[in-house]
């Protein structure tokens, strides 16, 4: 019997084993439904572009979504050791200080204001380039500024001449401006949670990792969670925890298995035929993600990764990673952004705080839904708002585990959602416009420079965007009665059992979700083992 088994290999469950498993007098039961990060695209930073739609996700979709012309989006989740770290974009940002205090002084989380949590964060990280205060060169998880490309360079310069500040590091005290993204990579290689710090701990005797597994319930006595049942290769099989359930199968995994569980709104489980153990109305509530809109430039010439697409390239590129582990192929492709203002006025006033994230490609047709330029050389610039106002959920489909979960985001549900989002293209417009880019523009491929005008604009966005896969808020922390965890992550009226992963976020954080994700992992970690 193991002592803790926790449900879900993914970015924060590979934290967890790790940190619970550094004391030898317990044993820990790691359980990841998807395989082992084996595949090589994986670990090639750039290799990112062939997972988020591939065969190491769940392959969901959403539910029709109302305000964006009905469209069932793609919703990549990772489904491997890793999880979402072992196939995303490995975007290394933790969001803003204030994010964090919020949580703790508006969203009844104590504990989790930023100066609480800023050590976690920098216990988590190796950092090649940065240190002081606000960075760590000795954690698990190396983060390094790689050299970015030319197009790369020449987009920050576009920036700066729009009106952005040069931010050297968006992880500092200040977000706002542009400059390049610090990434997870280590050695030329993606650095994930499963390699970090899953891999070095393998050999260790009270540490077990068991893939291709997957957990159909947990299993609840007398109030308290006392193990698990999973189907795998070998059938089904129950697993028994001696001290804790510590459920890390993310935003939308989480939930699902809650509810699976009966824990979750009573009349939803009754109408599946699960009996109700808790009647936790927030289980599956508050999603919240970020709704990215695409723009797509042809250049006029080979300035863009998209060359890497013909063979010849392909080859030299391949050989000069095999040989120095260096080259394009350690580009994410992600390599530069900005946070910015919707309102311009706001630029001026030193206590306003970004509503807009960019992120630069330096190709087309990376991501699912965005379109390639027909030459073979394309750029694009994303962009979405930092803090939605609309609230989604996830529901059960049936009662059975191998089915997928109703995932319904209400992306662009509140009018704000849609008013930022305009700004976001029009800025982007803007951008792209500046001198520094126009020489290497050729034209605005998709949606071309005939869409403009309001009406059209939003017409594109209900039309063509798509998730940023950072879906946080389906199990979240609170004090308040519709809370699912309290501050230490323990579920309410349920003992021996925690959710430690996204889904615990009160609000979304206005950055990528990989870094703060880890973050809670590490907090948890100490406050299981009673270190706080």
């Amino acid at each position: 019997m193991a002592d803790y088994v926790v449900v879900g290999g993914g970015v924060a469950g590979c934290v967890i084993a790790t940190r619970l498993s550094e004391d030898p007098d317990v044993r820990v039961l790691l359980i990841e439904a998807g395989p082992t990060d084996r595949n090589p695209y994986i670990h090639m930073p750039v290799g990112f572009a062939r997972m988020t739609g591939g065969p190491l996700t769940w392959k969901l979709k959403t539910a029709p979504q109302e305000h964006a012309m009905g469209r069932e989006i793609p919703y990549a989740q990772g489904r491997v050791l890793g999880g979402g770290g072992s196939i995303n974009a490995q975007v290394f940002t933790r969001g803003r200080p204030a994010d964090y205090d919020a949580w703790a002084t508006e969203c009844g989380c104590p504990g989790w204001g930023f100066e609480e949590v800023r050590r976690y964060f920098v216990r988590s990280e190796d950092n090649d380039t940065l240190a002081g205060a606000w960075h760590g060169n000795d954690g698990p998880l190396g983060v390094t500024t790689p050299c970015p490309q030319p197009a790369t360079r020449a987009f920050v310069r576009a920036c700066q001449q729009y009106g952005m500040p040069l931010n050297p590091d968006f992880n500092g005290p200040v977000q706002a401006g542009t400059g390049p993204y610090q990434i997870t990579t280590r050695d030329g290689r993606r650095c994930a949670t499963a390699r970090g710090y899953l891999r070095p701990a393998m050999g260790r005797a009270n540490l077990e990792v068991r893939t291709g597994v997957r957990v159909s319930r947990i299993l609840i006595e007398k109030g308290r969670a006392t193990g698990v049942a999973i189907e795998g290769s070998d059938g089904a099989e129950v697993l028994r925890a001696g001290r804790e359930v510590i459920v890390t199968a993310g935003a939308i995994g989480s939930p699902k298995l809650m509810m699976l569980s009966g824990l979750g709104p009573a009349d939803h489980l009754r109408a599946h035929g699960i009996e109700v153990v808790a009647d936790l109305a927030g289980v599956g509530a508050d999603l919240q993600d970020h709704y990215g809109i695409d723009i797509v430039y042809e250049t006029s010439g080979p300035l863009s990764l998209d060359k890497y697409n013909r063979w010849w390239w392909a080859a030299s590129a391949g050989l000069e990673y095999a040989l120095w582990r260096r080259g394009p192929v350690t580009s994410n492709i992600v390599e530069g952004g900005a946070f910015w203002f919707a309102d311009a006025a706001a630029a001026d006033d030193p206590a306003a705080l970004p509503d807009l994230q960019f992120h630069f490609l330096v190709g087309a047709g990376v991501e699912a839904g965005v379109p390639a330029v027909p030459s073979g050389s394309g750029l694009t610039l994303n962009s979405y708002t930092l803090q939605p106002r609309a609230r989604g959920s996830v529901r059960l489909r049936s009662a059975r585990a191998e089915d997928a979960p109703v995932v319904d985001p209400n992306f662009l549900g509140a009018p704000e959602d849609l008013g930022t989002s305009i700004r976001g293209l029009e800025i982007s417009r803007e951008i792209m416009a500046q001198p520094a880019l126009a020489r290497f523009v050729k034209t605005e491929h998709f949606p071309s420079a005939r869409v403009k005008g309001r009406s059209a604009l939003e017409d594109y966005a209900r039309r063509y965007g798509r998730t940023s896969y950072h879906p946080v808020g389906t199990c979240r922390m609170g004090g308040d009665e519709g809370a699912v965890v309290d501050p230490e992550l323990r579920v309410r009226g349920i003992e021996g059992l925690r959710v430690c992963d996204s889904s615990v976020m009160p609000r979304l954080v206005s950055s990528n979700t990989n870094a703060p994700t880890v973050m809670i992992a590490e907090k948890a970690s100490d406050l299981i083992r009673g270190r706080q």
